[in-house]
């Protein structure tokens, strides 16, 4: 397992990370202790140190299974959890992103994981209720403390990512080193707003949901008689996203759409090319930007095994061509509109200036 450094600091983590939501049953889905040890072993054993939880997973399974395998070989990995989302449904400040709610998340934490510290902990979502600098101002005070070592945000605007880093370094507090956010051929909208100003600021991309639900194993995307084109590529019973019968079982607003089948089958298309599996293409494509980790969750260690094998496997310019084309998204407003206006905003001086900072291109030619 290879390792990248985390954002603008010196932590070195493995460039995929083990997301353990799948620890614990509570939740109508996931594995016991033995299916998650055996998941946790996997990924220690392939060399892998970065290991994301929350507080809230499985009702608190997660972090205490978690903390369980860690056992004498904390110091090894590098252990991500998050806060903001409540803990008690039955009490007001169990949850947000506020003083209160912080403290009793990372106390609560700490004891499950058996740790005397956090080496990430995330802003789990945007709380709107919480003023910013009230949130920086006490994880910043963690830091301080050597209760957390580095800090990450979640599931939020572009905008509010950049404010808030922005604010912490105008004013000597500590800075997010990553970001963590869905990314995949299913959900490239990133792309317009949060990926731009991640690789602005330097931070890293956490992206969870790189096979699209398991729409990107390819088993949803019926062929012959009924039977799913993932079945033959590692995306059956043994393979990402789990029993391939249990797919056909959605309905309504559950089951994935044209465009995302569309996407499933070039993936697949991808994959028969590469001696690859459609996962695998899936997980490789979002890695192709140097700043992004996957965050992979598994229900069985052969699961999460075909998963990190993604990290071996390059993609030709053709097979990202195809994913490409298939899976744009649209630059969307501003991006489209600065673009196709260039020459109406610069007029000749579109011709005669280049940034040397850029290629010696100007941005976006």
């Amino acid at each position: 397992m290879r390792h990248v450094l985390l954002g603008n600091t010196g932590l070195r983590v493995s460039e995929i990370a083990l997301g353990t939501m799948t620890f614990g049953t509570e939740w109508g889905f996931g594995t016991g202790r033995d299916g998650a040890r055996a998941i946790f072993d996997c990924y220690a054993s392939a060399g892998g140190n970065f290991i994301d939880t929350s507080v809230n997973y499985t009702d608190g399974t997660s972090e205490r299974l978690l903390g369980e395998f860690l056992g004498a070989d904390r110091e090894r990995f590098v252990v991500a959890t998050k806060y903001g989302i409540t803990i008690d449904r039955s009490q007001p400040n169990a949850g947000g992103t506020h003083r209160k709610s912080l403290r009793h998340a990372v106390t609560t934490s700490l004891s499950r994981l058996g740790t005397d510290y956090l080496d990430v902990l995330y802003v789990h979502f945007w709380d709107y209720h919480t003023p910013l600098e009230e949130t920086m101002r006490a994880l910043d005070d963690l830091v301080r403390s050597g209760l957390v070592l580095y800090l990450g945000i979640s599931d939020s605007p572009a905008w509010v990512v950049a404010r808030a880093q922005t604010y912490a370094l105008e004013r000597g507090l500590t800075p997010f080193a990553v970001v963590q956010a869905p990314y995949s051929l299913l959900e490239r909208t990133p792309e317009r707003e949060l990926l731009p100003a991640v690789d602005a600021l330097g931070l890293t991309l956490a992206a969870w949901s790189v096979l699209g639900r398991g729409v990107l194993t390819g088993k949803y995307n019926l062929t012959g008689k009924g039977n799913l084109t993932g079945k033959d590529n590692g995306a059956g019973a043994d393979g990402p996203g789990g029993d391939a019968a249990a797919s056909v079982r959605l309905s309504g607003d559950q089951a994935p759409g044209k465009r995302d089948l569309a996407i499933a089958e070039v993936t697949t298309e991808v994959a028969r090319a590469a001696g690859a599996t459609p996962a695998q293409v899936a997980t490789a494509w979002a890695m192709r930007l140097g700043y992004v980790v996957p965050v992979l969750g598994a229900r069985s260690a052969g699961q999460l095994a075909e998963g990190l094998a993604s990290a071996d496997l390059v993609l030709s310019a053709d097979a990202l061509a195809q994913l490409d084309a298939v899976s744009d998204p649209g630059d969307g407003y501003p991006t489209a509109m600065l673009r196709d206006a260039r020459p109406f905003f610069l007029g000749t001086v579109l011709d005669t200036t280049r940034d040397a900072r850029r290629g010696g291109v100007l941005p976006g030619t």
